[in-house]
């Protein structure tokens, strides 16, 4: 029997032009980062606000409108009219230095969303930004601009990812948040597609999603609605500017290019699907207008830059990877996992990741993707079993990968490899080597894995054979199963990982705890404990 994920489991955009429109509410005291109490029955901004995709002068601000998150129909509310938004940006948090401010419009061809690119901000700052319609005002965030070009300045990133809305409260949200990073990734899985009750955590859901499972436009928006309305999801909106990619459950569980994870689960035009998921996302993440997508298809994959210390490569491996081999079991292997000519982020991507190398002049180079780079084999003793899902079912794409890496080093330009990673529900650090089956192999990078925010309930300390999987995998040097995120600082000599968690999530308001504390050094791959 073929053991698939789901069965395991089951145990727009308007131009915003800068003009010179009314101030908003001249004078009056911004809420700091974070929510504020519930917002009043009819007010437009019970979703939060969000900023993102942060260079040295612009930033993306976002917002939705809703009134009634949970609306059938998606539309939160508001129904089919438009609707003007004001924005500012403000120096302080009392909006009385006002940098740029406009007005967009948005109605239901956008799901009522807003999205303004700032131009003209200052490198390396903080800004705090809200929204108005007619005489109410939202909550103010918090965004930071990326430094200047190549400078050194330290960078303060946290990333996570998988947050199911049943399993938990999201309690590790609200702790980034306090921690003020100047940028947030999340490595996807930041809304699960099943209907209530259809993926249980151990011990029992505490939560219910709305509606059926995700297939449509209209789910899809109620979904992504449903967890925006959570206040601690809007307390780390609000803290700092995100970079976001997704993985499988903002479509479907495990899919793969064009290939579903089940053909007939749940019936239907999987393109059609994969429309609706793609611009509802869109919608309600703090993206540039040109990842917006066509159809079914998404630009997802791009870079950003952080001065001259860091480049962060967002990966997308859903959209272009081959179907997963051996009949996508857990634990298995087969000869068509090692066919070279398969491909995880699909040729042009590959090709893409290697020009990135060749071309940095980055002290770090960060891929910020979603599922296992490095190899994990999961039987212990002779024989060999691995999640096809990830990278071990493309290990000649990640073959290619690597060598991109050495080859750019090789040449003087590409300096220190890291690699972030989401999808397993746990807290992972593992040295990446340029041939995993080779014990003289050199350590060429970094691999950092967040745990999920809730996925997977209160976890535990260790997972029942995380010990084998230890020893059998020497090159993996830290393991935990709770909830949480990873907290890293980059500097011109190192980077420093904190792997933090919250010892449960089946109640709210719990405490954050580091359980371990890493370095690499610069020219020096690979964790090493401190």
């Amino acid at each position: 029997m073929v053991t698939s994920r789901r069965s395991l489991l089951r145990a727009g955009l308007t131009a915003a032009a800068v003009t010179a429109a009314a101030p908003l509410l001249p004078g009056a005291a911004a809420a700091a980062p974070g929510p504020a109490p519930a917002r009043p029955p009819g007010d437009p901004f019970g979703l939060g606000v969000a900023s993102g995709e942060p260079d040295a002068t612009s930033v993306v601000l976002w917002t939705r409108l809703a009134t009634d998150p949970l609306a059938d129909d998606g539309l939160g509310g508001v129904g089919n009219r438009a609707t003007d938004v004001e924005w500012e940006v403000a120096d302080d948090e009392r909006f009385t230095r006002v940098v740029r401010r406009g007005r967009v419009r948005t109605g239901p061809e956008a799901g009522h969303s807003v999205h303004v690119e700032v131009p003209g901000l200052r490198p390396g700052r903080d800004y705090h930004y809200r929204f108005r319609v007619g005489r109410t005002v939202s909550d103010a965030g918090r965004t930071r601009t990326a430094p200047p070009p190549a400078s050194m300045t330290p960078v303060h990133m946290a990333f996570t990812s998988c947050s199911q809305f049943e399993h938990g409260w999201f309690t590790a949200y609200r702790r980034m948040a306090e921690e003020r990073p100047d940028v947030l990734l999340h490595l996807g899985d930041y809304i699960y597609e099943y209907p209530a009750k259809d993926y249980v955590a151990p011990g029992g859901n505490v939560r219910d999603h709305a509606g059926p499972e995700t297939t449509t436009l209209a789910g899809y928006r109620q979904r992504l609605a449903q967890y925006h309305a959570d206040a601690d999801l809007q307390a780390a909106h609000a803290a700092a500017p995100w970079l976001v990619v997704f993985d499988d459950h903002e479509v479907e569980n495990n899919w793969a290019g064009d290939v579903r994870e089940l053909p007939i689960d749940p019936p239907g035009d999987f393109t059609a699907r994969k429309a609706a998921a793609f611009r509802a996302y869109w919608e309600n993440m703090p993206l540039r207008a040109a990842q917006r997508p066509r159809g079914a298809a998404m630009r997802l994959y791009r870079r950003v830059g952080y001065g001259g210390l860091v480049t962060f490569h967002m990966l997308d491996t859903r959209q272009y990877r081959g179907d997963q081999p051996c009949g996508d079991e857990f634990r298995s292997d087969c000869a068509e996992r090692t066919d070279p000519a398969r491909s995880l982020p699909g040729s042009a991507q590959e090709r893409w990741i290697a020009d990135g190398f060749a071309r940095s002049r980055a002290r770090w180079d960060v891929l910020g993707q979603q599922v296992f780079f490095s190899q994990v084999d999961y039987t212990p003793g002779a024989g060999r079993g691995f999640n096809p899902d990830a990278w071990d079912g493309y290990p000649g794409s990640r073959d290619r990968v690597v060598d991109s890496w050495v080859a750019a080093t090789q040449r003087g330009r590409a300096r220190n490899l890291v690699v972030l990673t989401g999808d397993v529900h746990a807290h992972w650090g593992a040295d990446v080597k340029r041939r995993f089956d080779d014990p003289a192999s050199p350590v060429v990078g970094t691999e950092l894995v967040s745990s999920s925010i809730t996925s997977g309930g209160d976890g535990s300390e260790k997972q029942n054979g995380s010990d084998t999987v230890l020893a059998e995998n020497p090159h993996i040097r830290f393991h935990n199963n709770r909830r949480g995120y990873v907290s890293t600082r980059f500097t011109a000599d190192r980077m420093e990982a904190e792997f933090k968690v919250v010892p449960f999530v089946k109640q709210p308001g719990a405490p954050v705890q580091t359980r371990g504390r890493f370095v690499t050094e610069d020219r020096r791959p690979g964790l090493r404990p401190v």
